[in-house]
């Protein structure tokens, strides 16, 4: 990879800030209202991390994915998850030639660029499990042969949090390789009215904006993003109070929290902040950044105690207090300005 100037760098942000306005203009020509969440899933497509979509049913989850997938170009594969999935319906299976009197790997739906996972809380621990594996190292096991997956390869499953009948708890295993879990609400009253009146017309077709080669190229210019220590400070600060909530002066939260955000709470944090800086078009990542994507990145890494949902509080709530006491930090940037 290429190591570029200050000034070149920020010349390839304002670029990529251009090129993904366009890609986000193509999207929003399908797609109403959602701006939070079409702006994660571009973060996790350049962060090279893994989305969870959740919300009640038509929100545009899959319609979301579906279309930015198209604008991007790549292979693009839709799984249903279904209580009947088995793992091999996921990455392939071996299967018998009679002609030769050998096995032959039949590669599954998961070597793809774009794999959307549609809800995916309906698949039994086994299944899901198997996508651990291709999440974390890019690759799949069948048999005795391993086989990489295209690259770039991005996991967005979506999950229904209403329904409780035929679903399974993701495990906490592979929650945690989820860069994000965005959560969607209902859109606002104006909005759901254009969603309304774009319904009586066909869609037209979207166009691609960004070629998923060059998708793998802005991917590396988010590795050139410079991140000062103070904002890495601050998100390692942000982590650990999800795990020891009494020194940032929460105690009523101690006895909330049984298990806070994992190393890779900080870490995802603090890649994601590059790639949502980049978005906005520029270099560097702002403590804002990292406060913004706070939620997002850390809401799915905590397991609150059987108290916490006696008394009803969530994860939110004691994301929305931490970011509240967490001070943060003053970055110093050109001609005496600060952020």
């Amino acid at each position: 990879m290429t190591h570029l100037s200050s000034e070149s760098r920020q010349e390839a942000a304002a670029r990529a800030h251009a090129v993904f306005e366009a890609a986000m203009f193509e999207i929003k020509r399908v797609i109403v209202g959602q701006e939070q969440m079409l702006e994660r899933v571009l973060v996790a497509l350049l962060a090279n991390g893994h989305l969870l979509i959740e919300g009640v049913p038509g929100l545009a989850k899959t319609l979301t994915v579906k279309t930015v997938a198209e604008v991007l170009g790549g292979t693009f594969h839709r799984v249903q998850f279904t209580p009947d999935l088995v793992p091999g319906d996921l990455v392939g299976t071996r299967i018998y030639r009679p002609d030769t009197g050998t096995f032959v790997a039949e590669k599954g739906p998961v070597f793809c660029n774009i794999l959307l996972a549609d809800e995916i809380n309906r698949a039994p621990a086994k299944v899901q499990s198997a996508l651990l594996e291709v999440m974390q190292e890019r690759q799949v096991t069948i048999g005795l042969e391993t086989f990489r997956v295209p690259h770039p390869f991005l996991v967005m499953a979506t999950q229904n949090p209403i329904e409780s009948e035929g679903t399974y708890p993701l495990p906490e295993a592979q929650v945690d390789r989820f860069m994000m879990k965005v959560v969607v609400d209902y859109p606002a009253e104006a909005e759901e009215l254009a969603i309304v009146q774009r319904s009586l017309a066909p869609v037209g077709e979207v166009k691609q904006v960004l070629p998923v080669e060059e998708l793998a190229r802005y991917q590396q210019l988010t590795e050139e993003v410079y991140v000062d220590r103070a904002v890495a400070e601050y998100a390692v600060a942000l982590a650990n109070a999800t795990r020891h909530p009494e020194r940032f002066g929460l105690v009523r939260h101690k006895e909330h929290i049984a298990f806070g955000a994992s190393p890779r709470g900080s870490i995802n944090l603090v890649h994601a902040a590059r790639a949502v800086a980049l978005l906005r078009g520029r270099a560097y990542v702002l403590p804002g950044d990292v406060y913004d994507l706070a939620r997002d990145v850390l809401r799915h890494r905590m397991v609150l105690t059987y108290q916490a949902l006696a008394e009803g509080v969530t994860a939110d709530q004691i994301l929305d207090e931490i970011l509240a006491a967490v001070p943060v930090p003053r970055i110093e940037l050109a001609a005496g300005a600060t952020a």
